[in-house]
């Protein structure tokens, strides 16, 4: 049997499953190439594809819950993106593994060149602010200039957030502290950080006192955290990077330009078609979370953290079943007690979140949201 070479990897299709009854892993690898044996034609038969080399070794992870068995699956790929796809989509129609019923759902396919790309991106910017010896004047001049400015970094509050100097009414809220020195550089010095995706309370506090402007990247991540600080700060005005930019990546005259152009926060979130809502729900009238509540949301996480669980729990946050957080999606279809409250130990998934808002789940805790509800108030500690 041929195999695949690592350097031609070019897509790795991630699959979840779950199964009503014991498996083993090669009961999963035989349904796998049984059961999708003829559907794709000869060209695309994976027995085939796996002796030339074009598919690669399948792994299985699994755990057995009660008399269930769930866990994933991953197939590394070398065909093209439509091949690939075309094989994940007909995994999905298996419906029984070994001598249960079962379902399989592909969670992503993932551009392993991509990551590459990403890594020699990443690693390219380091080596280039290693590089040292500059004999341009000019160069030297501004590197001077933008020391003295962002020598001017201070810390604000408790969670010492990295700030400029924020004593005025108007100020600017980034993510984090390369935005700042991003921002002190262009001489905009009225501006605090985040630190980090998840709201401190410094900035709610700020934000009642003070005229706010919240700048983000321009990306998925950035309206992310617009819809997670708006629905839990008061937020005056929204200030966007261009499409696919950091706000750490923009020129000064970039930054200025686009301050110019503030949009009050109502404007922009009818423009783009977001709610704000109350506590992050707009089904917040049926759970409110008390101060000692989410004290006790934090400790359960803190509790499941790296253990790959998701803690279903009811209104009055009573443990109601633990699952694993890799068939949270597929398992919430079939619950017949409707969960209120989900705390997860991993990322929150567009399919988790769809599945979530069918089985009429009102808040979600987890480290990290891979896409956005506004249904469901996601909360991250």
């Amino acid at each position: 049997m041929a195999k695949i070479s690592p350097v031609s990897i070019k897509y790795m299709i991630h699959a979840n499953f779950i199964a009503e009854g014991a498996l083993e892993k090669p009961d999963v690898i035989g349904a796998i190439f049984g059961q999708t044996e003829g559907l794709l034609g000869a060209e695309l038969e994976m027995r085939e594809l796996q002796k030339e080399g074009k598919i690669g070794r399948i792994e299985v992870d699994l755990e057995r819950k009660d008399k269930r068995t769930v866990g994933n699956i991953k197939i590394p790929t070398a065909l093209d993106q439509s091949e690939t796809t075309l094989i994940a989509a007909a995994i999905e129609t298996i419906e029984r593994i070994g001598p249960s019923d079962s379902q399989i759902e592909i969670e992503r396919i993932e551009d392993v060149r991509g990551s590459k790309r990403d890594y020699i991106l990443e690693r390219a910017k380091k080596l280039m602010s290693e590089i040292k010896g500059s004999t341009d004047s000019r160069e030297i001049s501004n590197e001077i200039k933008d020391s003295a400015k962002t020598s001017n970094i201070q810390e604000y509050g408790d969670e010492k957030l990295p700030c400029g100097n924020i004593s005025g009414r108007e100020i600017i809220v980034v993510e984090g502290r390369a935005d700042v020195v991003n921002l002190l550089r262009a001489g905009v010095t009225n501006v605090i950080a985040m630190n980090g995706t998840k709201l401190p309370n410094a900035i709610k506090e700020l934000g009642k006192e003070k005229e706010i402007t919240l700048f983000v990247d321009g990306d998925r991540g950035g309206r992310l955290i617009i819809q997670n600080v708006t629905d839990n700060a008061n937020i005056d005005y929204i200030v966007v990077a261009p499409d696919g930019k950091e706000v750490e990546e923009l020129a000064g005259k970039e930054i200025l330009m686009i301050l110019r152009r503030k949009t009050p926060l109502n404007e922009f979130l009818k423009r783009e078609g977001m709610q704000k809502r109350e506590n992050g729900n707009e089904n917040n009238s049926k759970i409110e979370l008390s101060e000692e509540n989410k004290e006790k949301l934090k400790r359960i996480s803190k509790e499941i953290e790296g253990s790959g669980k998701a803690i279903i729990l009811d209104d009055s946050l009573k443990e109601v079943k633990e699952i694993s957080a890799r068939g949270l999606g597929i398992s919430l279809k079939r619950l017949s007690d409707k969960p209120k409250i989900i705390v997860l130990d991993g990322t929150v998934t567009g399919s988790i979140l769809e599945s979530a808002e069918e089985a009429g789940c009102q808040i979600i805790v987890a480290k990290n949201f891979a896409a956005t509800s506004n249904k469901i108030q996601l909360l991250s500690f």
